[in-house]
């Protein structure tokens, strides 16, 4: 069901007050109260003026304190300080604290290695961006590198997003610096993280020599530089435009063959035994102890073993459903009875049962991690009181085999009375929502907007929007637009539209944009030009233009484009272009190379690609190729393996092979195959199998499915199923289905289908509904339907909603409607179902 809402996949992550470490001169620096403010001493006067007014209208009637935290030298800092996972020891006698195993350079490390000494170098303000799952080691090669490349430069850590907004109020970042941001999502995300992320993007404008260097997992990034599917749901713009001109360096989940070859000749003892546990490759995670502590959690020792269990599970479901705050131990406490039995409950001792179940939450495995960490108190030495935070490794393995599991009653209470934000709130209510458990979400909603929390306003103006109450709707998004949230000021507007109410409308919009929101002038430049009147239109577009939108600059370029003024048309695309929008300087290009001007094209292309844009080195390429300049396409060829290696190659050959140029990018898989990069050798082999080679494709499938290529290991498994050796192809189906092509299962369902297995068919649910794939989920269920199985087909649904699929309450509802109940279909639809997962009753 579209109802204009956010998904939870786009939600922002909470503000988190005073979360900053270290101190400067005389310490924090309270805000007074009222009104609140940042009092920093700042030779910035602009920049401490814009985080001030940021706070004021973002948490107006707030006390805040913020810590400014301090430089030190790049050497003086540990591994540990800067958020380096602690590894495993490697045996007796090395169960320190905190080990720190021999490292290993891998691609990604001398890519970092090249954009920090280019940095350096410049003397310019840089950005630096390494993108890694959870436990990749991306925290670990940026410390690495930074050693090597920066040592001689200070280095500064903010704890939070406040804390980084005070060190820029201040204008703390001096020349020679290293900003650290390590998991940056904590920085950008939210309110607070907006205000910072506009802060940050004035610094970029100042000189250097400055590194701004920030670790991001790949969902926060996609998150932060998604574009908006509408107009009024932009969460992060300011974010989105700090990060979306800069190429992020990305960390591979697994070491590849070179790595290991390396790692076999290493005599580091807990590198020798991460690579003894390890078959895929995941060195860095088994390093950190990942299994030790899914081992911890899955089988608990009595006699406090469950109660600790029971704690780490509502805190592996807080994490994944959106309460992305630390845990409050009260939060812990209540939601723990829901996640046992009668008898461990009857059987728990009154006042000391949760003390020690905390005990074993946060017991070291192997004395290197728990699953329950304290937090570091943000003005000063020790842990927040009563305060934890759930290992990353638990939070990525909760979020593949908790995923089909929706959490008991007293989750939800606890989430009521003991969320640790509004925001947070919010987020839970989000997940309650995509699960159809209507009647929780709109409880933590109500309360969560309560609390201040835009987003929960307007999602719960939408319910209200369900039921027919537009009079509460209407009232929610407007106290969301007065607090500067467009997707309130659109929502607010598309009722009163639809009312009539037009001139209410114009009003509404008038004041947003005097408030210098930019969304507000584009919504009437879009209204005049659909009026057909393109003067009135430009006015509008200037005037968010002057608001700070770049995609104003573009709309606003092709109308002058359209009026034919070229000159200034060029002038808005470059203007964009600088602003980070590298598709104007990709769309001037365009137009020169269909005006006849390709060196003009290849200016622009050149400025885009030195921007970042792999697409414009395609189009660079495209352009040389159609002028016969192969001496230069080859350079540039060269060029791109001199600086990524064969894995650099295979974008370009797509981009090639998209745009016609199926010789060149045939060469240049080849090329890349034959240096071993993965999806390159998945390519060759598939092209020989369709030519009728299979012999000759098998060598170049089974080397891609050793590197984990998902195609590769659907494309052998169904060469061993045609040789019958049913129990290989089994475990080549798995192994593609844990590298993400949940199609694979599918595949392996149809088998045991043939084979009649219906039960091995069933057994296959969770894994296919946790996928995330409707599609997939779909297929699956047609299979069960010409079995006969209707009542596994309802299951298969039912666990696939409970996995956060959106599309699973329309397929549940059908199935009533094939069977005539259709007024049990509506109130399905209507109202969801109830918290213990039961269907609405008649009377509902």
């Amino acid at each position: 069901m579209d109802d204009g809402r956010r998904d939870d996949r786009r939600r922002r992550k909470p503000f988190q007050a005073g979360s900053g470490a270290g101190l400067t001169g005389p310490g924090t620096v309270p805000a007074p109260n009222p009104p609140p403010a940042v009092l920093v001493q700042s030779t910035n006067g602009g920049a401490a003026a814009y985080v001030i007014e940021q706070l004021h209208q973002h948490f107006p009637g707030r006390q805040t304190v913020v810590p400014l935290d301090r430089a030190r030298p790049v050497e003086s800092w540990t591994a540990q300080q800067l958020g380096v996972h602690p590894a495993i020891p490697g045996g007796p006698g090395t169960a320190a604290e905190f080990v720190l195993p021999g490292y290993i350079r891998r691609d990604h490390d001398r890519q970092l290695r090249r954009r920090l000494t280019a940095a350096a170098t410049s003397g310019e303000t840089a950005l630096v961006v390494v993108r890694g799952a959870s436990c990749t080691g991306k925290t670990r090669s940026a410390y690495e590198a930074t050693r090597a490349c920066l040592g001689d430069w200070q280095l500064v850590f903010p704890k939070g997003a406040d804390g980084l907004s005070a060190l820029l109020a201040a204008d703390a970042l001096g020349p020679r610096t290293v900003l650290w941001l390590n998991e940056a999502q904590d920085f950008l995300t939210g309110q607070a993280g907006e205000a910072a992320a506009a802060a940050l993007r004035r610094r970029m404008e100042e000189p250097g020599p400055l590194v701004v260097l920030a670790t991001l997992w790949p969902s926060y990034y996609r998150d932060l530089t998604a574009t908006p599917e509408a107009p009024g749901e932009d969460a992060h713009p300011h974010a989105r435009a700090l990060l979306d001109p800069v190429v992020p360096i990305t960390v591979p989940e697994a070491f590849d063959g070179q790595a290991l070859r390396e790692l076999a000749t290493r005599a580091d003892l807990s590198l020798a035994t991460a690579a003894r546990t390890t078959p895929a490759g995941t060195i860095t995670q088994t390093l950190a102890a990942g299994p030790d502590l899914v081992d911890h959690y899955e089988q608990p020792v009595p006699p406090h073993g469950p109660y600790g269990r029971a704690i780490i599970a509502a805190a592996m479901d807080a994490r994944r459903l959106g309460h992305t705050s630390p845990l409050p131990a009260a939060f812990l406490e209540a939601a723990a009875p829901g996640y046992l039995t009668e008898q461990l409950r009857a059987a728990a001792e009154p006042g000391t049962w949760f003390t020690h179940a905390l005990a074993y939450a946060k017991y070291k495995v192997k004395g290197v991690a728990a699953a329950l960490e304290p937090v570091a108190d943000p003005s000063g030495m020790g842990s927040l009181p009563a305060t934890y935070r759930l290992a990353d490794y638990l939070d990525h393995h909760a979020r593949t085999t908790r995923r089909c599991t929706f959490p008991p009653a007293s989750f939800w209470i606890a989430a009521r009375h003991h969320a640790a934000t509004p925001a947070d709130l919010s987020g839970l209510a989000d997940a309650a929502h995509v699960r159809a458990r209507f009647r929780t979400a709109v409880a933590l909603y109500q309360q969560a907007a309560a609390g201040g929390d835009t987003e929960a306003m307007c999602n719960l103006g939408y319910e209200r929007q369900k039921t027919g109450d537009l009079v509460g709707a209407l009232e929610l998004f407007r106290q969301a637009a007065e607090r500067g949230d467009d997707h309130g000021l659109a929502a607010a507007a598309d009722l009163l539209r639809r009312t009539g109410e037009h001139k209410a409308v114009a009003r509404m919009y008038l004041l947003a944009s005097a408030r210098g929101s930019a969304f507000a002038p584009l919504f009437f430049a879009e209204e005049r030009e659909r009026a057909g009147d393109p003067k009135g239109a430009e006015g509008f577009y200037r005037q968010a233009v002057a608001n700070g939108s770049t995609s104003a600059l573009l709309d606003l370029g092709e109308l002058r484009e359209r009026a034919g003024d070229l000159q200034e048309a060029g002038q808005l695309y470059r203007q964009a272009a600088a602003r980070g929008a590298v598709s104007a300087l990709l769309h001037l290009a365009g137009k020169r190379e269909r005006a006849g001007d390709l060196a003009g094209a290849e200016r622009l292309c050149r400025q885009a690609r030195d921007a970042g844009s792999s697409e414009a080195l395609t189009l660079l390429v495209g352009l040389r190729e159609r002028a016969g300049d192969r001496p230069a396409v080859m350079q540039m060829v060269r060029d791109v393996f001199d600086a990524g290696g064969a894995r650099a190659l295979t974008p370009l050959a797509r981009g090639l092979e998209q745009i016609g140029h199926r010789d060149m990018a045939r060469w240049l898989y080849e090329k890349a195959a034959a240096e071993g990069e993965t999806y390159a050798l998945t390519w060759v082999a598939e092209r020989r199998a369709t030519s009728g080679d299979p012999q000759g494709a098998e060598p170049f499938y089974r080397q891609a499915a050793a590197q984990g290529d998902p195609r590769a290991l659907v494309a052998l498994a169904s060469q061993r199923k045609r040789a019958g050796d049913l129990e290989e192809a089994e475990q080549l189906y798995r192994q593609a289905a844990a590298r993400g092509d949940n199609f694979a299962l599918v595949d392996l369902a149809e088998e045991r289908k043939l084979a009649g297995d219906l039960e091995g068919v069933r057994r296959l649910y969770p894994e296919v509904a946790v996928g995330g794939d409707i599609g997939a989920v779909d297929r699956l269920a047609e299979l069960l339907e010409q079995a006969g199985d209707r009542e596994g087909v309802t299951q298969l649904y039912r666990q696939a909603l409970d996995a956060g699929e959106r599309g699973a309450l329309d397929r549940l509802a059908k199935l009533r409607e094939q069977v005539g109940d259709i007024e049990g279909a509506e109130r399905l639809r209507q109202f969801g179902l109830g918290p213990d997962g039961a269907p609405p009753e008649a009377s509902t």
